[in-house]
C-alpha cells in the first residue's frame, strides 16, 4: 500500500475542543494505492500552537472525509480534481469540531507530494 501526502499546510485557525483552545490547524489531502485502488481522503486537525516553534498535532481535534474509493491509479489530473475540492471539503470537517481555519494566514509554505 502507498500512500502519498499530495498536499499539507498549516494554518492559522481558533477552535476549542475538549476545553483546550487550538489556534493551528494541519489541512491535507492523501492520496492511497494497492493493488489497483485509488483512495483520497482530505483531513483537518486543530492544535494548540502556543508559539511560533509549537507544532504539536493533537489528534483529538481532527476529522477526515474519504473523497474518492475506485478502481484506478494515482494521476496529476486527479490530484488537482481533488486539490480543488480541499478548501470546501476542509471547511466543512473543521465546521464539524466547531472549528474555523484562517485560510490567509498561512504557518508554512504548501507542502505537495
Amino acid at each position: 500500500m502507498k500512500n502519498v501526502d499530495v498536499y499539507k499546510q498549516y494554518f492559522s485557525a481558533a477552535c476549542v475542543f475538549n476545553g483546550v483552545e487550538r489556534r493551528g490547524a494541519v489541512v491535507w489531502l492523501n492520496a492511497e494505492s494497492d493493488s489497483g485502488m485509488i483512495r483520497y481522503e482530505v483531513g483537518v486537525s486543530f492544535f494548540p500552537h502556543r508559539d511560533a516553534e509549537d507544532f504539536g498535532i493533537s489528534y483529538d481535534a481532527c476529522a477526515q472525509k474519504e473523497l474518492l474509493r475506485t478502481k484506478g491509479r494515482r494521476s496529476k489530473k486527479r490530484d488537482a480534481q481533488y486539490l480543488a475540492q480541499l478548501r470546501e471539503a476542509a471547511e466543512e470537517l473543521a465546521a464539524s469540531l466547531d472549528g474555523t481555519i484562517h485560510w490567509d494566514k498561512p504557518l508554512g509554505e504548501a507542502q505537495y507530494g
